[in-house]
């Protein structure tokens, strides 16, 4: 579930802020309450995120989304444990999991430095993330998006925001990172999370060039849509009939024709130079599709030559062919 009644860090352009900040550590329980992590629990990864109404966790919860986390919105806190021992039995992908925690998630339970203690005693070493923002600019955003604050009640916004600090008091102090978006946009607050959780690889623009066939439909899901029907179709070459781009003799056929690499060169050129600002924006999918009549020579021949050439200048890129077997 996404965050419904607070207003998003606002989208456009501003000053980049410094964000993240560690804190000490949390206190924990007695020794005697406390356990060895098993192996399952040692490789299990969490991430709390809380922080005030309007400070941006629907953009922190789908940010950890980008970077690979299973993440559970508005949990109460008192299923914290429960949640994290979900994730060790399910393993794979549950293994990176983020809990986002909100002023509802208290209805159940206000003892989060409690659960958080809990879950390290059972051998878990949960990251706690806070995000804030200057009262005038949470205001702005609520007014923005004229809608209330969730404790604000028959008073005025301030008094809602000032309930709401004195409640996260605590887990502020306790926060492990504590990011402050009041200058910062949807793009800069993404980048900060996945700077912090994704890794590298995580952050990497991931190119499918994808061959298909004009006869069966565009694919959807094109961001590039490239027509390879300009050179001559191994089709009517006898040899050449039943094979497919993917075999040596066509390959040569197709990129030896007269345009042919000027068109793969081209368009890498072309993928290669947008991929940067791709990522700046948050994309991390990028499908160049290239056509063909039915999908089985020539379109495929280019997406694999085209793939190739994009991960030689270092792009994360792979051919797949989606009519490849149709005929």
């Amino acid at each position: 579930m996404n965050e419904a009644r607070t207003p998003e860090v606002p989208a456009g352009d501003g000053p980049t802020a410094a964000a993240g900040a560690a804190t000490d550590t949390l206190p924990v329980a007695a020794e005697a309450a406390a356990r060895p992590a098993t192996e399952a629990e040692a490789e299990t990864t969490l991430v709390v995120v809380t922080g005030v109404s309007g400070g941006g966790r629907s953009t922190v919860a789908r940010a950890l989304e980008n970077v690979g986390y299973y993440v559970v919105d508005n949990l109460p806190q008192a299923l914290m444990l429960d949640m994290a021992e979900l994730a060790v039995k399910a393993g794979g992908a549950a293994r990176r999991t983020a809990m986002v925690l909100d002023v509802r998630s208290r209805a159940f339970s206000t003892d989060l430095a409690g659960a958080i203690r809990e879950l390290k005693d059972r051998g878990f070493s949960p990251r706690v993330v806070f995000v804030d923002a200057d009262d005038e600019v949470l205001i702005r955003r609520f007014e923005s998006v004229r809608r209330s604050h969730p404790l604000q009640g028959d008073g005025r916004l301030a008094d809602g925001i000032a309930v709401e600090r004195g409640l996260l008091e605590e887990a502020r102090d306790q926060a492990d990172v504590i990011i402050d978006t009041s200058h910062l946009n949807v793009n800069q607050l993404r980048r900060r999370i996945e700077e912090l959780f994704g890794g590298e690889d995580a952050r990497r623009l991931r190119i499918t060039v994808l061959s298909f066939g004009f006869k069966y439909g565009l694919p959807p899901d094109a961001d590039f849509v490239l027509d390879a029907r300009f050179l001559p179709n191994p089709y009517w070459v006898p040899e050449l009939r039943e094979h497919t781009g993917r075999e040596g003799a066509v390959s040569a056929y197709v990129l030896g024709q007269e345009g042919a690499d000027a068109f793969v060169g081209t368009y890498a050129d072309l993928v290669n130079a947008t991929t940067a600002g791709f990522e700046r924006e948050g994309k991390r999918y990028l499908t160049v599709a290239v056509g063909c009549t039915g999908g089985k020579h020539r379109s495929v021949a280019i997406a694999e030559e085209l793939a190739a050439r994009l991960r030689h200048a270092g792009l994360a890129a792979n051919a797949q062919h989606r009519d490849l077997g149709r005929e």
